[in-house]
């Protein structure tokens, strides 16, 4: 695992752990038509119709939208099985995730 990708990692890890972050598919969602999500993240490995969804959904209420990692990895730095979808509901760290993904 590359350094940029085990910090994206970590401040997933972070974002758990402070409470700014939600996972799951209806959860996502929730926080994106709440207007709470500074970002939303999309395993790689997801299905063609989660992402399109997702991307739909996040033009439309302008949340940027990031495809990275897969189900089980963005499952485990979640603490659970397999996660499709994330929000990162913190601005400061969703900049971060950003930032680390485009050094990528």
């Amino acid at each position: 695992m590359s350094p940029e990708t085990q910090k994206i990692y970590s401040l997933i890890g972070i974002a758990r752990k402070s409470n700014n972050v939600v996972s799951g598919e209806f959860k996502t969602e929730k926080a994106v038509k709440d207007k709470k999500a500074a970002l939303v993240i999309v395993a790689e490995d997801a299905s063609d119709n989660t992402k399109k969804n997702f991307t739909d959904m996040c033009t439309y209420y302008n949340v940027p939208i990031v495809f990275f990692g897969v189900k089980s990895e963005l499952g485990h730095w979640f603490g659970k099985e397999v996660r499709a979808s994330l929000a990162v509901l913190d601005k400061g760290l969703a900049d971060a995730i950003v930032k680390q993904l485009r050094l990528m």
